[in-house]
């Protein structure tokens, strides 16, 4: 018997991910699964790009508006949420697309997450303490003896990450890097198609520019500002546009200004969701070069997935 199948279409912010899954969704009988940090929150719209009200009425859409801006969301979080919304997709004898630019979140949804038990808060305050007082490379030099092979991939500055590997160490009495190879994810499990969507920069950066013009068009500046009078939980604070605008409005630059933070930022953003997924080696590459329509790129997926 043949595995359900899942569809990953992923890429960089603005390249057209959203456009090419509910197109290939329409002709295939496929339900998108948002892999998007900033989709979930209720109360950001323009912001975060989300589908529009048509698109949302044509195809079924999860994880969408899940969630308040005052509400922590993680990861974690969402490889829940998602793996249960894959089962209830697959019962209904449709196809789980998981559409979006989020690749810390398509990873665990793949790989698995690695769950590491009950923290221990006592512990973790005496290793923040310790890093305070006598600074990261302390704990950094023990994490080297205890698990060399965790510190190789932590920077010593990294005191978040330092003290996470510490506290497994002392509180499993094993180095994290030995625990953390048992975690599990749908890889394996499904009929599994990987696709990241690209163009070239220069393309690319140009349509960042115009999307972002355009969210200034439809009312991001009174978006944000409606944000600001709520308790923004810490995922929330880390939306493309919260910083920028917020400057604006405190009177610490001009409008023009903060329209071209908000740009550059997002082309830096970019930059580093198409380092992440080139770092992955299941992902098939499609290049959105000029002229190429979308359905041309729902027809090569369809014959990657045999549904042509």
């Amino acid at each position: 018997m043949r595995s359900p199948k899942i569809i990953f279409i992923v890429g960089p912010t603005a390249v057209g991910k959203s456009a090419v899954a509910v197109f290939l969704a329409k002709q295939i009988k496929g339900e998108i699964i948002s892999c998007d940090a900033m989709q979930v929150y209720q109360e950001v719209h323009i912001a975060s790009n989300k589908p529009s009200p048509q698109e949302l009425k044509d195809i079924p859409h999860h994880l969408i508006d899940i969630v308040s801006v005052e509400q922590k969301f993680d990861v974690a979080q969402f490889n829940q949420l998602a793996l249960v919304r894959i089962q209830e997709i697959h019962r209904k004898g449709h196809i789980p697309i998981v559409a979006g630019g989020s690749g810390f979140y398509a990873q665990v949804l793949l790989d698995g997450i690695f769950e590491d038990g009950e923290r221990d808060e006592e512990l973790r305050e005496a290793l923040k303490q310790k890093a305070l007082e006598e600074g990261p490379g302390v704990l950094y030099e023990q994490l080297k003896m205890k698990d060399p092979k965790a510190a190789a991939k932590i920077h010593p500055n990294d005191v978040k990450k330092l003290i996470r590997a510490m506290e497994v160490c002392l509180s499993e009495n094993k180095p994290i890097s030995q625990l953390q190879p048992n975690r599990k994810g749908i890889w394996g499990q499904y009929d599994i198609s990987l696709f990241v969507l690209n163009q070239p920069r220069e393309k690319l950066y140009q349509r960042i520019d115009e999307r972002v013009e355009e969210m200034f068009c439809q009312g991001l500046v009174d978006e944000i500002k409606s944000l600001l009078n709520k308790k923004l939980s810490y995922t929330a604070e880390g939306i493309i546009g919260v910083s920028e605008i917020r400057g604006y409005l405190n009177g610490e630059y001009p409008l023009e200004e903060a329209k071209n933070l908000m740009k550059r930022n997002t082309r830096h953003y970019a930059k580093r969701q198409v380092t992440w997924f080139k770092k992955d080696q299941r992902f098939e590459w499609i290049e959105l070069s000029e002229g190429v329509s979308y359905d041309k790129v729902v027809e090569h997926i369809r014959k990657k997935i045999g549904l042509s």
